[in-house]
């Protein structure tokens, strides 16, 4: 079984820094894995962030992200990570690891990590 685990989240003033990291387990390679990260804010649904192949070589980010976050992975570590820069306060939320097969959909997710952006 897939077993996803964020860390790395915590407070941080607007305009601050924070990484987030996603341990990947339960599979012997993850090569037809995408990898994502996605988010919920207080009374809001579950945003897209950003995803990425395994292989690391096609990313995808929100608008609101874009330029601003930056996803990678280790695949030597079964890592995915999450490196936020100029945190807004509209950027808190609990944050998601989540991966899929191919095409198929996120089916896979952690417990998530919470970010609290402070003004």
């Amino acid at each position: 079984q897939v077993q996803l685990v964020e860390s790395g989240g915590g407070l941080v003033q607007a305009g601050g820094s924070l990484r987030l990291s996603c341990a990947a387990s339960g599979r012997t390679s993850f090569n037809d894995y995408t990898m994502g990260w996605f988010r919920r804010a207080p009374g809001k649904e579950r945003e897209f962030v950003a995803a990425i192949n395994w292989s690391g070589t096609n990313e995808r980010y929100a608008d609101s992200v874009k330029g601003r976050f930056t996803i990678s992975t280790d695949n030597a570590r079964n890592m995915v990570y999450l490196q936020m820069n100029s945190l807004k306060p509209e950027d808190t939320a609990v944050y998601y690891c989540a991966t899929r097969f191919r095409l198929l959909d996120f089916r896979y997710w952690g417990q998530g990590t919470q970010v609290t952006v402070s003004a």
